[in-house]
Formats: C-alpha cells, sequence, structure tokens
C-alpha cells in the first residue's frame, strides 16, 4: 500500500496532476510525500476521504498553494491548524464525518471560499470571524451540537443554503433575516421554540425546513406561500417555566423570541414613549444615512444602537420597524388551504407581527 502510495504521488509530481485521490487509504498521517520539494505546486484538487487522519500539517498551504478543493470527508480529524487560512484559493472545504470540537478563528482567513461543510461532528459553537467568508455560498452545519449561532454569520453576504439540522438550537439570531442571498434554510430537529419575526422577509428565501422541532407552534406569516416544511412541529410537549414571552388564542400558546419585550393587543390607545422614540431615530437617520450601520458613533446604550441597526423585526402589513412591541395575530395552518400539505402531521400556526392595532385589525394571511 506504501509503494502505491508513493508512485501515486509521483505521477503527480512528475505529470502536474491538478487533481489528486487518496482516498480509502487507510492514511493515519498525513503523507509526507505530499509535502517533499516542489512537484505539486500545480495540484488544485486533493481528495483524501475515509482515511484516518487525526490533523492537517502546519506548512499545507506553504507546499500546495494552489489548492482550490480539499476533500476530508470521513476521517478522525479533532483540529485544524491555524495554518488553514493560508490556503487563499481554497473555494471548497469539506471536513465532515470527522471529529472537531473547536473550528479555528483563521477559518475567516478563507476569503475565497464558497462552499463549508462540516457535517456530523462535535460543535459546539462557531467562531464570529466565519462573517468574513464573503464568498461563501453554501455552510452545512448538520448533526453537531450547536446550541447558537454567531450573529456576524449574516455578513456572508452570498451565502445561498444554510443547513443547521440536527442540532441543539433553541433560537436563531434576527440578524440572519439580513442575509439577502439566502435561498433555503434548513433546521430541522433542533430545539427551537421560535423564530425571528422578519423570517421569509427576503424574497429570495423561498424553503424553509424546520420539521421536528415539537416546541415550535408559530411561524412568520411571512413564510405563507414558501416551501416550508414543519413536519412534527407543535407537538405536545410538557410546559416548562420559560422566560420566553407567548401569547394565547383559544387553547394554543405561541412563544415569541426573547427579544420581544411587549405583546400589544387591540385594547392598547397608544404604543409605548420608547417604541415612539424607537420608531422615529430610526426614520430619521434612514433618510440622512444610506447606512442606518453608520450611527455607531451616536451617544446611545449600546443594547438601543444595536436595535436601531437591526430592528426586532418589520410590520407584516405595512413593514414599519419594530422594535420592543409587537401586536400578533395568528392564522392555525390547519384553516388555510396549506392544510392538505401537511396532512395533520404539524399542529403549527402562522403569526402575522404588526405594528400596530390598526394593520393587526386590517391584516389578512388569506386575502
Amino acid at each position: 500500500m506504501a509503494s502505491e502510495l508513493c508512485q501515486a504521488i509521483s505521477v503527480a509530481k512528475l505529470e502536474r496532476h491538478k487533481n489528486l485521490f487518496l482516498n480509502y487509504r487507510n492514511l493515519n498521517h498525513f503523507p509526507i510525500e505530499l509535502l517533499k520539494d516542489e512537484g505539486l505546486q500545480y495540484l488544485e484538487r486533493l481528495y483524501m476521504k475515509r482515511n484516518s487522519l487525526t490533523t492537517l500539517p502546519e506548512n499545507l498551504a506553504q507546499k500546495l498553494p494552489n489548492l482550490v478543493e480539499l476533500y476530508l470527508h470521513s476521517n478522525n480529524i479533532v483540529f485544524v491548524p491555524e495554518a488553514i487560512g493560508s490556503l487563499v484559493k481554497l473555494q471548497s472545504l469539506d471536513l465532515s464525518d470527522n471529529a472537531l470540537e473547536i473550528l479555528c478563528p483563521d477559518i475567516g482567513r478563507l476569503k475565497s471560499l464558497r462552499h463549508l461543510r462540516l457535517t456530523n461532528n462535535r460543535l459546539k459553537y462557531l467562531p464570529p470571524e466565519i462573517g468574513m467568508l464573503k464568498e461563501l455560498q453554501t455552510l452545512d452545519l448538520s448533526t453537531n451540537h450547536l446550541v447558537s449561532l454567531p450573529e456576524k454569520l449574516c455578513l456572508c453576504h452570498s451565502l445561498q443554503y444554510l443547513t443547521v439540522d440536527r442540532n441543539l438550537l433553541c433560537s436563531v439570531p434576527r440578524h440572519l433575516c439580513q442575509l439577502a442571498s439566502l435561498n433555503e434554510l434548513s433546521m430541522a430537529g433542533n430545539c427551537l421554540a421560535s423564530l425571528p419575526l422578519d423570517l421569509g422577509r427576503s424574497r429570495e428565501l423561498q424553503y424553509v425546513y424546520v420539521d421536528n422541532n415539537i416546541q415550535l407552534k408559530g411561524l412568520p406569516s411571512y413564510l405563507y406561500n414558501k416551501v416550508i416544511g414543519c413536519s412534527g412541529c407543535g407537538s405536545p410537549v410538557p410546559v416548562h417555566e420559560t422566560k420566553l414571552l407567548s401569547f394565547t388564542s383559544g387553547e394554543l400558546t405561541v412563544h415569541l423570541p426573547a427579544e420581544v419585550k411587549a405583546i400589544g393587543s387591540l385594547a392598547d390607545s397608544v404604543l409605548p414613549l420608547q417604541e415612539l422614540a424607537l420608531r422615529s431615530l430610526h426614520a430619521a437617520f434612514c433618510t440622512l444615512l444610506k447606512d442606518i450601520r453608520c450611527t455607531s458613533s451616536i451617544s446611545l446604550p449600546k443594547s438601543l444602537l444595536e436595535l436601531l441597526q437591526c430592528p426586532l423585526g418589520h410590520c407584516h402589513r405595512c413593514s414599519q420597524s419594530m422594535f420592543t412591541i409587537v401586536y400578533p395575530k395568528l392564522f392555525p395552518l390547519r384553516e388555510t388551504p396549506m392544510a392538505g400539505l401537511h396532512q395533520g402531521r404539524t399542529a403549527v400556526s402562522f403569526v402575522a407581527y404588526c405594528c400596530s392595532t390598526q394593520c393587526l385589525q386590517t391584516f389578512d394571511l388569506l386575502s
């Protein structure tokens, strides 16, 4: 086997191959033959799937500077060295089915990276530096131990496909609604009880899968008429003490994101002063500044400044920005034409989040 490996690498060096296949070689260590001399300067794609590698060499980028695709699926890799960030031409990285517990911040230095697959590892969190991957289009994080996603992920402006199935997510950052290119979002098999109010507001987002989140009973009405997977959601579960706000319609209690400070009703005669002030500030800054994020120099508490830059949500009726209070309106899925698509496999409802009693009264999901 060793002689066959050396021969394969020697031929690749001699003939200046762009692709090298070292799958199923029972490798415990990265072959030193790959890192000798300068013969593999032309290599662009390296396949090392289904081996027994535990780490990568520190000088990988130095010896293979033109790598565009690196496939390390099904190894035993525990950590990735900081030197990975020096693979400046890398566009596709597959580390699925390994033993990763930590993703080094240097992953953010891969400025050309378009596809990152980390399925079936042991990751508990992602470094915020992942938001530096401006060219990233596909991110697959299925079957890990993630309890949250970094807010900085919203800076991956090219992201089109985000998969976080079978993790431990209890909530989703509202900042992810700013991903203007996102077309498909899959978060099946987590612990979600609520979703961001603006989820689905982007026309680009057409596919959302949240199946088997049994505590999830409310979907933002923006998702109506989009492709939704929600089978197994809204299943009966024991009621535990929770800090999440909820509102009840009939016998159904729907949890709202923790950022919601108050729930309005038709009996309200006026909005809270803080809400009115934030809406006025936001409107003024949007008029004066093209980018509301330019308000960082304004003397405001950090929490309020963040709200100005990324509102709690936008009214599902008139698109008014909302910051502390929402007026929810429930539309049980079983009472919509979409009921037949799910055949009773889910008990969720669509929830419209409105900015005022007027919008609450006039919003109609089915019109």
